[in-house]
């Protein structure tokens, strides 16, 4: 087991990629501080199912986009132990023509797909580098850092800024001993583009692009999630890695 002995936070782990992610850590050794905007059933779910897997596993509700949130999530994740691993994977997708995009969805969008990771990363490191530990941070982007979707200009710049993120940041925390990449799903089975994968007209559309032909799913993400979190991916930092099944290179 590849993360054998190590804590992870996944922010965002209620759902899809989250879950997916959490799980495939947890089936990988690591004891798990799941984080979601709400402590609920679905939750509740994941952790029994990382409990069932013989892990440790806090759910630890809060807005990672607001600072004292963070500031919190990180503090009751001590409950666990230092964190080894953070997965800065929560998001949300709206989509608005763009010249009917107001500030506000503009903000609510960039909040949680950009400012989010930033914050979230910053704690993580500040806390690693005071103790002189080594860690991992995988962001969580989108295909769309790549690929022109209608109705996404403000969700599409803030995943392609994560690549930017994940370049500056890998930079100045290498010398202390902590690795940053970045992971851009592609067409991925969960419940944000569950209106896709139920469409008869679009969903055939899409996965013509996709070289793989079909979509992804969550566990997918959370193989590759599971690599670069740990020592086989030693030497690589500064990465962004896209998990689509060939869809950007068709």
């Amino acid at each position: 087991m590849k993360l054998q002995g190590k804590i992870a936070l996944v922010t965002g782990a209620g759902q899809g990629i989250g879950r997916g992610i959490a799980e495939v850590f947890a089936q990988e050794g690591a004891d798990i501080v799941i984080n979601d905007l709400c402590a609920d059933e679905r939750t509740e779910q994941v952790a029994e199912t990382i409990r069932a897997m013989g892990r440790r596993v806090l759910v630890v509700k809060g807005d990672v986009s607001k600072r004292a949130d963070v500031e919190r999530v990180f503090d009751e994740a001590q409950k666990l132990g230092p964190v080894d691993i953070l997965v800065n994977n929560a998001g949300i997708e709206t989509i608005v023509p763009f010249l009917e995009l107001t500030d506000q969805q503009w903000e609510d969008v960039t909040n949680v797909n950009l400012k989010s990771e930033w914050m979230c990363a910053q704690a993580f490191c500040k806390r690693a580098i005071q103790e002189g530990r080594k860690g991992a941070i995988i962001n969580i982007g989108s295909i769309q850092a790549a690929r022109v979707l209608p109705g996404r200009t403000h969700y599409a710049p803030s995943k392609l800024a994560i690549e930017a993120l994940t370049r500056n940041i890998s930079a100045e925390v290498g010398q202390q001993g902590i690795r940053v990449n970045c992971i851009h799903p592609g067409l991925i089975d969960t419940p944000m583009i569950r209106w896709v994968l139920e469409s008869p007209d679009i969903l055939p559309q899409v996965v013509a692009q996709i070289s793989l032909g079909r979509p992804g799913l969550p566990h997918e993400i959370g193989q590759a999630a599971a690599f670069l979190a740990s020592e086989e991916a030693s030497y690589i930092t500064g990465q962004s890695l896209y998990v689509d099944g060939g869809w950007v290179g068709k």
